[in-house]
Order: structure tokens, then C-alpha cells, then sequence
């Protein structure tokens, strides 16, 4: 099969979140099971070119229709990590993609807008005829609208489009003059409620929504959430068109990179180990103790990992940090804040426990400790209030450490709990918890604990579950391709 990814981000070369993740992860699975896979992606002034071997151009003069003229472009090719990829670099006075940063720019819905035309454009001119086009979250959800409603009358008529939503929370909101400078124009025909028409302002095109209509076929990130979006205020307003669009929606769980995520070979821990040797982890402990002078006291470590974002329940993790404190168990947090106010809080809630042996707070992201955390922690604490898929977990369980979370999202696809899942014992991997309270998350912390404490063999034994559990790309990729081939024939 043969399948072309349009994204605005592709691990290494091009990431901010987890979308460059699966982006990357997806192509590769799918590349090793012998499918022909080529990446699509603006050619930003900041990209890590270092990743990028052979880059050179591939097309010359690519002239895009927009705004009532044409913008010259030239489209680059080289490999990332094995991996074909295209970039677009468009010769405007704009600038879209030279501005030192990959988003945050007030004209974001144009940047992105531009480059779904120029990457259609370019298929189009240079007769590339995928079976399928996989697009991903706002950026790129335009593409499916503009190849049936332009491309498909210029002889593209036969690709398919699946999309995948990572992240509801943006949309691509934007008043409906931008469809003249897409070529696309009609803003009372697009701008239609049944059509691209936002939900909740009149006056405003919605890109996902488009999407949603003009896809063959839209996953997002987990089954739980795909249910949670139809369902619940987690859909941000999308919930009636997802409904009348449910039997083309859906929920695939992402997966994560084993190469890299690999106890056995992982370079950056010192005591290698496996479900088998579990018991080897404490090597792992002990360095992580050392290098983040907490005291070795025979105490649990509870971890948390990742961004400092309202989303991820920061009172339940600030909360987690003083009730481990006073119940004979070690914290230590790894991340940094989505906003100042939060980083500048979290750096003062550091100094105010700097001398405390049994806490380590480091804010930031340091990819060597994060690697020495999961191998050495006891439990990762993910108390998020929404969570789409998460990854965390998925890693923290490939290293033996015990993951316990709010059951949301892709969290409650993933962890099953030791005492209460419906699931067989030796299915179960984690502590789940359901109300995003202090009662709540104390339950599984206390259940958690005492498992660790007065029932060792049977910890190990649910530490050797997790590491198990088969969170690779194995079975997503698999899905994907069973959604490729229902479009295909539809």
C-alpha cells in the first residue's frame, strides 16, 4: 500500500508534542511491514537538520494558487532516520516558516492553511497517486476539503483520506475570508452549519470540522476518548457532528517507540533488565537515588514525568509530592510548566524543599533523566483531569514501573487495576482511580503502597505484567491499516 503523511511534525527533524511521535512511530511500523510510506512537512527555518541525511531539491519551481495569485515554492527531499520525506518551502513575503519557532504566530490558520494547498499541489503536479492520505489534527485537516472539493476533479478523485485528531482542544477556528485565499471561496456554502461552520460562533470555519465531512475516515487517539468526545464536554463543541459522523469515527490507541523504550538495551541506565530479571531494576534505583542525593532510606519512589499543564491535575500531583512525604515514600518530579505562573510556582514549591532527602524536584526536561526515572522509579503518578492517549504510562510500564492514573482517556485503555479490573489478575498492571480529588487518588496511593510493602513477590509479579503489556506499534499500525483498507473499498 501506499500511504502519504501530511503533518506539521515528524519526530526527530520536527517536534513539539507527542503528534511528531506518532507521526514517526506510524511510518516506520508501517515501512517495516513493507508499505511505501512518504512524509509531507513544511520546511521550517528551525528543524533539526542534523536528523535529515541527503537533503536535496526535489522540485524546483512549485507554484501554489493562493489568494488570488501563486506562491513560488521548492519542495526539498532527504531521509529522516530511514524514513522518505518531503519539504516545503514556500518564497513569500510571509514568511510562514521562517520564524525561528514551529507555532505561536497570530496568523497560524494561514501558515497551515497554505501549506495543506502547497502539499496537494505538489502531489498533483508530480502525478503522486497515494491510496491513502493520512492527515493529523488541525493543521492539516483542510486537506480532505481541498482534494474533494479541487483535486478531485483534476484526476485525484480515486485517493482516500483518513484523519486522526490528537487533540480536540484546537480546531482551527477562523473567519471564513480565509477560504478565498485557499482558492476554495463560497463562504455561505462552506460556512454552513452541515458544512465547516464552527458550532459555537456563527461567523467562523472550523478546519477540523471540515475534516470530520470530508474524510473518508477520522480516529483520534484512544477508544475511551473517541467515546469521551462524542459523549462529553471533552469533544470541545464537536459532539453532534461526530455523532452524525460516528460510523466514520473511531479511537485507536498510539503506541510507543520499543527501539527507544527498551530496559534490555536502553544505553542511558546503568543495570539493564527485563520482565524476567525485574528484580535487576534496583540497580537502576540505587543510581537514581544517587544522582538525585535522596537518601537511601528503603523507601518507595513515586515519579511524575512530563508537562506542568492544567490538564495533567497539578493540585492531584503537588497533593501526591506532601502525602508520599508523610507517608514514608520518596517523590520526584521531572517537567516544566506550560505557562510561566506555573513554572515560576513549581520552581518555589523546589526551593522550598531543596533540603528534604526524601523529594527531588527538577523543573524542565532532561531526556537522560527521564530514561533513569522510569527505570528507577517504584510508580508513576498520572492524575490528569483529560488525557486523549498518553504516553507515560505506556513507558512507564515497559520499565517496570507501576503506572497509577485517573481512569480517562487513552489512561483508561491502558492501565488496568490490580484489585477492581473486570480483567483476568494477570492482565492487570497498574491503580486506577476515577474522581479528580484528594480522596480519590489517595485510594489508589494507599492501595498502591501496600501492595509494595506488604506484599513484595506480588509486586514484582504485577511489575513483570507491565513490562508484558505490548504497547508498541505493533497493533496500532495494524489498525491503521484495517481502516486504510475499509476506505479503500468503500
Amino acid at each position: 500500500m501506499y500511504v502519504v503523511m501530511i503533518a506539521s511534525e515528524c519526530a526527530p527533524v520536527a517536534k513539539v508534542g507527542g503528534l511528531a511521535d506518532v507521526v514517526f512511530g506510524l511510518c516506520r511500523e508501517l515501512q517495516l511491514r513493507g508499505h511505501s510510506v512518504e512524509v509531507v512537512l513544511p520546511k521550517y527555518d528551525c528543524m533539526r537538520y542534523d536528523q535529515i541525511w541527503g537533503l536535496q531539491v526535489t522540485y524546483e519551481n512549485l507554484w501554489v494558487p493562493w489568494d488570488g495569485g501563486r506562491i513560488r515554492c521548492t519542495v526539498w527531499f532527504g531521509f529522516v532516520h530511514g524514513l522518505k520525506c518531503f519539504f516545503i518551502e514556500p518564497h513569500s513575503f510571509q514568511h510562514f516558516f521562517d520564524r525561528g519557532a514551529y507555532y505561536g504566530f497570530s496568523d497560524e490558520a494561514q501558515r497551515f492553511a497554505f501549506f495543506s494547498r502547497a502539499a496537494l499541489e505538489f502531489m498533483w503536479v508530480t502525478g503522486k497517486k497515494p491510496d491513502v492520505i493520512h492527515t493529523h489534527d488541525w493543521q492539516t485537516a483542510l486537506v480532505p476539503v481541498l482534494l474533494y472539493e479541487i483535486y478531485a476533479g483534476l484526476g485525484m478523485g480515486d485517493q482516500r483520506v483518513c484523519h486522526t485528531i490528537h487533540n480536540f482542544r484546537h480546531q482551527g477556528v477562523v473567519g471564513p475570508d480565509l477560504l478565498w485565499a485557499t482558492g476554495l471561496g463560497r463562504p455561505e456554502y462552506y460556512g454552513a452549519r452541515d458544512r465547516m461552520g464552527d458550532e459555537q460562533d456563527p461567523d467562523a470555519i472550523n478546519f477540523t470540522k471540515g475534516a470530520l465531512l470530508y474524510a473518508n475516515f477520522v480516529t483520534t487517539v484512544s477508544p475511551h476518548h473517541a467515546w469521551e468526545a462524542r459523549h462529553t464536554d471533552q469533544g470541545c463543541g464537536l459532539g453532534h457532528p461526530l455523532h452524525e459522523q460516528q460510523r466514520k469515527f473511531g479511537g485507536i490507541i498510539n503506541g510507543i517507540d520499543y527501539a527507544m523504550w527498551n530496559p534490555e538495551i536502553d544505553p542511558l541506565i546503568p543495570v539493564p533488565f527485563n520482565a524476567d530479571t525485574v528484580a535487576a531494576k534496583e540497580g537502576n534505583t540505587q543510581a537514581l537515588r544517587e544522582r538525585l542525593l535522596l537518601r537511601d532510606a528503603g523507601r518507595p519512589i513515586l515519579a511524575y514525568v512530563g508537562r506542568l499543564d492544567p490538564q495533567k491535575g497539578l493540585h492531584l500531583i503537588r497533593h501526591t509530592l506532601f502525602w508520599a512525604l508523610a507517608n514514608d515514600a520518596q517523590f520526584v518530579l521531572l517537567g516544566s510548566g506550560s505557562e510561566r505562573a506555573i513554572d515560576a510556582d513549581f520552581r518555589h514549591l523546589k526551593q522550598e524543599l531543596n533540603d528534604n532527602p526524601d523529594c527531588h524536584l527538577e523543573i524542565g526536561f532532561d531526556e537522560n533523566l527521564a530514561h533513569l526515572i522510569y527505570a528507577g522509579a517504584d510508580f508513576v503518578v498520572m492524575p490528569s483531569l483529560w488525557e486523549p492517549c498518553g504516553l507515560a504510562q505506556m513507558i512507564a510500564l515497559r520499565y517496570g514501573t507501576v503506572p497509577i492514573v485517573r481512569a480517562c482517556g487513552g489512561l483508561a485503555d491502558t492501565v488496568f487495576d490490580w484489585d477492581h479490573s473486570l480483567r483476568p489478575q494477570s492482565q492487570r498492571n497498574g491503580f486506577v482511580f476515577e474522581h479528580a480529588d484528594h480522596e480519590g487518588i489517595e485510594s489508589a496511593l494507599r492501595r498502591a503502597l501496600g501492595l509494595w510493602r506488604e506484599a513484595p513477590a506480588l509486586f514484582r509479579e504485577l511489575q513483570a505484567q507491565g513490562m508484558r503489556c505490548d504497547y508498541s506499534w505493533r497493533l496500532p499500525a495494524q489498525s491503521y491499516l484495517d481502516v486504510y483498507d475499509f476506505i479503500r473499498h468503500r
